[in-house]
């Protein structure tokens, strides 16, 4: 049994803070570590559950974030970018479930550190009408090709956002938000072991658990995705990519043939966005 996990930073318990979740300061330093022992509970709760093979691909900011030489050994981790399919590099078919560990609500929405890919430029994201953060998207392309996403962890407010999209799915709370960067936060210990014990049951139930998808619209564009960015100067960049089609001042709708295609565009704007910092 082949079990994937993504891990992002911000659902962390214990991370509040736009400082810890940047790198180049002792507060990151410490807040990786408390991301890498979270990852090595899912791990080892996925081994206790029945898994031969786990894949970690570290899905935070730079994507360098996990400590190698403090990952549980029976995993193999994926690091770096830019990487095919982002946040879900690496995931094949043939796995049995993907868990999503650290993960945070989408953009313009209540909970910790909230956003969708990129804080700077995107306001909101739809695909075919449905507004999707970073789990509904990554784990709408898992969907398409088979794979269910069994557990997700990160603060109340993201458990309440991914309940509908994933209603079979284990969730698990580490801290209670207060705010964008304020939360009441269990134990590190605490978060681990609730994690520990969702990925064992997530693991054992992974047959029983759908894989989400996003209905298609048509067949010749099945998907279409929507990206409302955050000042018309983005959408202006974006307005520049031949299919696009500008939809307000700061919102722009691409088409796409698949899943893979939807995230491609996302990375692609995340990217060129760049140019405006």
């Amino acid at each position: 049994m082949k079990i994937y996990i993504s891990a992002d930073i911000e659902g962390v318990a214990g991370v509040v803070s736009q400082q810890q979740v940047t790198p180049g300061n002792a507060e990151y330093e410490r807040a990786r570590r408390l991301m890498t022992a979270e990852v090595n509970a899912a791990i080892e709760g996925a081994l206790e559950g029945g898994a031969a093979e786990i894949l970690v691909n570290d899905s935070h900011g730079p994507m360098v974030n996990l400590l190698p030489d403090e990952l549980h050994p029976a995993a193999e981790l994926i690091l770096g970018r830019p990487k095919p399919i982002g946040m879900f590099a690496g995931l094949e078919p043939d796995s049995a479930g993907v868990m999503c560990v650290g993960f945070h609500t989408s953009a313009r929405q209540y909970g910790i550190l909230a956003h969708t890919t990129n804080s700077f430029a995107f306001g909101r994201v739809r695909v075919n009408g449905l507004e999707l953060g970073e789990a509904g998207n990554y784990g709408a392309y898992a969907g398409e090709i088979g794979v269910p996403v069994i557990l997700l962890s990160g603060d109340d407010r993201f458990a309440a956002e991914m309940a509908p999209l994933f209603p079979e799915s284990e969730r698990v709370v580490v801290k209670q938000a207060l705010g964008q960067r304020a939360a009441r936060s269990v134990a590190p210990t605490v978060a681990r072991d609730r994690i520990r014990q969702a990925a064992t049951r997530a693991v054992r139930r992974a047959a029983s658990i759908p894989p989400f998808r996003v209905p298609p619209q048509a067949a010749e564009a099945p998907y279409r995705v929507e990206i409302e960015l955050t000042s018309p100067a983005l959408a202006d960049l974006a307005a520049l990519i031949p299919v696009s089609e500008r939809l307000d001042p700061v919102t722009v709708r691409l088409p796409a043939a698949s899943m893979a295609a939807v995230l491609g565009w996302i990375n692609t704007l995340s990217a060129m966005s760049a140019t405006l910092r």
